[in-house]
């Protein structure tokens, strides 16, 4: 009978000291990573350093870290998992089998490829993260750029075309009415600022020692009225204020004037057709012979205007319009629309103004 198999001694215990002198070793060169990683982080939360050199040393403690990660993960971490709670001894290790060697090597080798690949996934996706934060920034950085140069581009073509506006040459006045409109549509948050001003280049003009012999207006102020006619009033904060402004033949065709104040305002025989003067303030106007046919007056306050001498207001909307004291000796009222007018009954207008089967009452 073959001689029973001596029973493996059990591995001696490591000797004293063995655990404390281990530990030691590793705070060795724990230490150094560790202050490196907390001195990279320091520094990229410092803001006198560029951004770019801040995303690196991001990058670079975020990388120590994860080399501590995955140093804890494949050392204690995985020991304590399978089991082992301490490395192997010189002794056990003598007694492995070249077999258990070759295989010990290998899974070495194996988790440190493990190890590397995961450094290289973790580091380009730091890296990708910093670029695309980076392509971001700058971005932003050439938008802000592109917009304080296309604000102060603005502001010098209204101080230029503000400029124009005082100059002594009519032509270059027209200039800068058309310079005016032209910003307006290209700069919304302008638009009310153009109007405001072109609407004062009118009421300031004075035309008496101006006018042709025709009696017209000069180009440019009739181009500041015509451009004030055709904005965009969905843009407006208020209507333009044309307060006591004095144009003579004013040609006003199809234009919005929507709420405006022309208190006092000379337009004698303007030229208003298909006009947009809805809720305007038209108070003791003088409209002598002005064409009004296929206007929109709808609660215009005319109370006081002078709409004689054969004003044409063929067609007209006054509905609810404020007729109180106005002059309308003479006034062609052939189809307008009457209905709920103020300031008149239907046989004082008849009285004083042309009417027809058409006009509504």
């Amino acid at each position: 009978m073959a001689k029973a198999a001596e029973a493996t001694p059990p591995p001696a215990p490591p000797p004293s000291g063995h655990w404390a002198r281990r530990w030691i070793r590793r705070l060795l060169w724990l230490i150094p990573l560790l202050a490196g990683i907390a001195g990279a982080t320091a520094a990229a939360t410092n803001q006198g350093i560029p951004d770019w050199g801040r995303w690196t040393l991001a990058g670079i403690a975020l990388a120590g870290a994860a080399v501590l990660g995955i140093a804890v993960l494949i050392g204690p971490a995985a020991r304590r998992l399978a089991g082992d709670r301490h490395p192997l001894t010189q002794a056990e290790r003598q007694q492995m089998t070249a077999t258990e060697r070759v295989e010990a090597v290998n899974a070495a080798r194996h988790t440190l490829i493990q190890a590397a690949t995961g450094l290289v996934v973790i580091g380009g996706v730091v890296f990708t993260a910093q670029g695309l934060w980076y392509t971001a920034q700058s971005l932003n950085a050439s938008q802000q750029a592109q917009r304080t140069a296309e604000q102060g581009q603005i502001t010098d073509r209204y101080i230029k075309a503000v400029e124009q506006l005082g100059s002594t040459k009519r032509e270059v006045r027209l200039g800068g009415t058309y310079a005016l409109e032209r910003l307006a549509q290209d700069s919304p948050r302008d638009h009310q600022a153009v109007y405001d001003v072109l609407a004062g280049f009118v009421r300031e003009y004075d035309p008496k020692p101006n006018v042709d012999d025709s009696g017209r207006l000069p180009t440019d102020v009739q181009a500041a009225l015509t451009i004030i006619g055709r904005r965009n009033v969905a843009r407006d904060a208020h209507a333009p204020h044309l307060f006591r402004i004095r144009t003579p033949l004013a040609g006003l065709l199809r234009a919005n004037l929507d709420g405006a104040d022309l208190r006092s305002a000379k337009l004698l025989y303007a030229d208003l057709r298909s006009a947009k003067l809805r809720n305007a303030d038209v108070r003791n106007a003088d409209l002598t012979g002005a064409i009004l046919a296929g206007a929109d007056l709808t609660r215009a306050d005319l109370s006081g205007a002078i709409l004689a001498g054969e004003a044409d207001l063929t067609g007209t909307n006054l509905a609810g319009a404020d007729l109180t004291e106005a002059d309308l000796s003479g006034a062609d009222l052939t189809g307008a629309d009457l209905r709920g007018v103020l300031g008149f009954t239907e046989n004082g207008i008849r009285k004083v103004a042309r009417v027809d089967t058409a006009t509504k009452f």
